[in-house]
């Protein structure tokens, strides 16, 4: 072998190991913003019912309260860890809204409709 066969090989391999080195930092840097990016969505879309429920004259307080009445009793009082509001549905008539609720428990994340009955949240 030659000197320029040896630099040809050297220089095929560095450029190999600088691509995988690259794409295994570039992945990483990816996933890391990917996790905070589901987390302001996830947040930007709680406001978003929040807001909407609002703005259709409900009191979040007794949502919310009816809501994580019936997880605990749905899924057990210390099981409930978090709930978060995230779809309004907004249908004709006020016995016919909805409100759909994420609730995590130690399970992990279920999903809790709410609708009105006689202006009363029940679970659906």
């Amino acid at each position: 072998m030659n000197a320029l066969t040896i630099i040809l090989i050297v220089l095929v391999v560095l450029v190999l190991v600088l691509g995988i080195g690259g794409y295994i930092a570039m992945s990483r840097r990816t996933q890391s913003r990917e996790g905070a990016l589901l987390e302001q969505l996830r947040q930007a879309e709680r406001e978003l019912a929040k807001a909407h429920a609002a703005d259709k004259g409900w009191d979040p307080a007794i949502v919310e309260a009816a809501a994580r009445d019936a997880a605990q009793q749905r899924y057990g009082a210390t099981d409930v860890r978090s709930l978060q509001l995230v779809q309004v549905i907004d249908k004709p008539g006020t016995d016919a809204d909805q409100a759909v609720f994420r609730v995590e428990t130690a399970g992990g994340e279920q999903t809790l409709t709410l609708g009105r009955r006689q202006g009363v949240w029940v679970p659906v």
